[in-house]
């Protein structure tokens, strides 16, 4: 689409609806609520929110699906964005063009709870970062952005590609003024998959913490530094967000997943996969900053998401 007809698109649409249509693209679904915890907090019912979010309807750049919650049924929207609209934001150059569409199809299908769980979980620590003073936005976070972990052509099997189900980009001030610009590569199990298959991940993160790309032609020369270096300032730290099931569950998967790393020798030995994990309701609840995390290797001593000891609430060493 060419700027010209971008303009045209866009000239019906206020400041906050041009606000709204990159999130939609960037998150693929997103609940009416996660969106007033987002933009409008401030408010107390999103009506203003609901009523862009028509607009946005009624101009064919956004559409919406039912999610029953509760044991009331109570009905709640689903947003996401139209083909057209992403042809609007994909002109306007404002995030990272993706190749995946939503369907109305996958809109209602059973992706919905684990899409919802990680903007729930990018939700947190942008309210965090509010109540810290530190920096971390509405598009802070990415979903399923894709890491090469093995050298070839072929673009099939779970052992070619990394996909987090976030990278999540968070700027923390310190007491001291210090600016610390932090990256998180985020898992988010909701006590659906096999702990045995989460650890196999944890594996494939600890692999491409060391994945040198390798030439395809014999002439070339070979490469001496480490994938993520040409995208990552310092490799990402690893934070793994439980939740669906009781505590005891939960504190149960933590335990198996530690088994699963300490037996694991490319994650236990020599790796610079940092790796922790915490649960969500830690998380909304105390904060990243918080002795929430319990490492996945080494003591199982909580500290934070920055996997250090703890030294007092609120500071990290």
């Amino acid at each position: 689409m060419s700027l010209a007809a971008t303009e045209a698109r866009t000239a019906g649409l206020s400041r906050f609806g041009q606000q709204l249509l990159p999130l939609l693209y960037q998150h693929r679904l997103i609940a009416t609520g996660q969106l007033h915890r987002l933009l409008t907090p401030h408010t107390r019912r999103p009506v203003y929110l609901l009523r862009q979010l028509g607009y946005l309807r009624a101009m064919g750049l956004a559409e919406s699906t039912d999610r029953r919650t509760g044991r009331m049924g109570r009905c709640e929207q689903l947003w996401y964005i139209t083909p057209l609209g992403c042809e609007i934001v994909e002109a306007s150059d404002e995030v990272t063009a993706r190749s995946y569409r939503i369907s109305p199809r996958a809109a209602a299908s059973q992706l919905q709870e684990h899409t919802l769980a990680v903007v729930d979980t990018g939700i947190a620590f942008a309210e965090w970062a509010g109540r810290l003073g530190d920096e971390c936005g509405p598009l802070d976070w990415e979903p399923e952005l894709a890491h090469r972990v093995r050298d070839g052509d072929s673009r099939l099997g779970d052992d070619a590609f990394l996909v987090p189900d976030a990278v999540l980009r968070y700027t923390r001030t310190t007491r001291d003024g210090r600016r610390q610009l932090l990256t998180f590569f985020l898992e988010i199990d909701r006590s659906t998959m096999q702990v045995a298959r989460l650890g196999r991940k944890l594996g494939t993160y600890a692999r491409y913490a060391s994945y040198t790309p390798q030439p395809s032609g014999r002439r070339q020369q070979a490469s001496t530094r480490e994938a993520w270096r040409e995208r990552y300032p310092a490799f990402p730290r690893l934070l793994i967000v439980l939740s669906g099931a009781p505590e005891r569950v939960l504190q149960r998967r933590t335990e198996d997943l530690r088994a699963l790393a300490s037996a694991n020798p490319r994650i236990a030995h020599g790796s610079q996969l940092r790796a922790g994990i915490t649960t969500a309701e830690l998380l909304d609840r105390h904060g990243p900053f918080a002795p929430i995390v319990t490492p996945v290797l080494g003591d199982a001593d909580p500290t934070d998401v920055l996997l250090a000891p703890h030294a007092e609430p609120g500071v990290s060493k």
